[in-house]
């Protein structure tokens, strides 16, 4: 490849000796296009694009509400252009206009603090906007919503507090939708059901209240629904199954006010994790053996009542964890001939009579694969005695 160093002199004794085989004119006329060509890629190779004014303004402004105590943005200075210059800032370049743009913002993990500025939304052709596992306080900036581009708003980890800004569901290309972990309040914006291409909803662990909106049943794109321990209340949706790709349901420690487990939901026929754990949920278990991937089932802790449904669950679930209820009757067969089971824990109900051998019986273990099985604190039969597991097979 030719040097940007190399003479246009040197260029054109090397062209001389390139097109010497061709007649006089035509080989001068063969250099002269040759020399203006390489003069335009010299000068375009020599100017260096530049980020964009506005974005320039938007990031010194968020700089400036950020505190860095580390001393890991000591590049972003004013005195250098952002997106050839400042660490953790990526972007692309744009040879119409001929400015670079933020494309993304990677912030994680820095040991900031400080908050949010409002400028973000100046980034509008940002995708991938993440700032997890830091201590930035404050609320959401609303203008987050106009960057119609962001693909990835990741907020994990920190301090953030206040509601959620009803124009964060304006964002039409929003994939991942991260906020736990932080102290976030008030309700879900019914605009959040506008989320044309979300599959991943993580807002656990945060002070969220209100009721679910029903609305959020129109998502086409979620797979991971996470809102555990938060403050919710209301009733659960039977709406939530419509959900046409939802693989994880997870919504424990709430308060739904003695709402039941709503009898479609063993219509998510994609469904590989329910857990609704300590939810204050009342009424029957429901069937769920119609949900052919099933793996991991949680309703532990709540006011459930009646028998175990008596219809077999997927043949690939781990995990079923049903304590902590009144469920009342014996322990059903259908816990047999389940060959992924690793843990079925049916302790603190009002189970009765004998429990089935036939759990075990038969079924080949993995080498580091245990059957674990808690039975306390109900009515049944003495095991001790009665019934000898393998060593794999552990009872409590």
């Amino acid at each position: 490849m030719l040097k940007k160093s190399r003479s246009i002199r040197e260029l054109l004794n090397l062209s001389y000796f390139i097109f010497e085989g061709m007649g006089r004119r035509k080989r001068e006329k063969a250099v002269i296009l040759l020399v203006v060509a390489l003069s335009t890629c010299f000068y375009a190779y020599g100017q260096e694009m530049i980020t964009h004014p506005n974005e320039v303004t938007a990031l010194v402004a968020i700089h400036g509400r950020l505190e860095d105590p580390v001393g890991y943005l000591r590049s972003w200075v004013k005195e250098k252009d952002p997106c050839t210059s400042w660490f953790f800032v990526h972007c692309f370049q744009n040879k119409t206009e001929g400015y670079q743009h933020v494309q993304e913002l990677r912030l994680m993990n820095l040991s900031l603090s400080g908050a949010l500025a409002p400028e973000l939304g100046q980034l509008k052709h940002m995708e991938v906007l993440n700032i997890m596992w830091n201590s930035i306080s404050g609320s959401i900036p609303k203008e987050i919503g106009s960057i119609t581009a962001l693909r990835l708003l990741l907020l994990s980890g920190n301090q953030i507090s206040g509601p959620l800004p009803i124009e964060l569901g304006y964002l039409p290309n929003l994939i991942t939708f991260q906020l736990d972990l932080n102290d976030i309040s008030g309700p879900i914006p019914k605009s959040f059901a506008k989320l044309p291409k979300v599959a991943h909803f993580h807002m656990n662990n945060n002070s969220i209240s209100g009721q679910i909106p029903p609305e959020l049943s129109a998502l086409p794109s979620i797979q991971h629904f996470h809102l555990d321990n938060n403050n919710l209340s209301g009733y659960l949706p039977p709406e939530l199954a419509l959900m046409p790709s939802l693989t994880i349901l997870q919504l424990d420690n709430n308060n739904f006010e003695g709402s039941v487990v709503p009898a479609s939901y063993s219509n998510m026929s994609k469904l590989l994790k329910l857990s609704l754990k300590n939810c204050n949920l009342q009424g029957t278990v429901p069937d769920l053996s119609t949900i052919p991937e099933l793996l991991y089932l949680d309703l532990s802790r709540n006011q459930l009542t009646g028998n175990i449904p008596s219809n077999k669950l997927s043949d690939n679930i781990t995990t079923i964890i049903l304590s902590g209820n009144m469920l009342n009757g014996s322990i059903p067969l259908n816990f047999s001939a389940l060959p992924s089971l690793q843990r079925l824990s049916l302790n603190n109900n009002r189970l009765s009579g004998f429990v089935p051998t036939t759990i075990w019986e038969n079924k080949t273990f993995s080498p580091d694969a245990k059957l674990r099985l808690n039975l306390q604190h109900n009515l049944l039969s003495d095991i001790s005695g009665i019934l000898d597991p393998p060593p794999d097979v552990n009872i409590m």
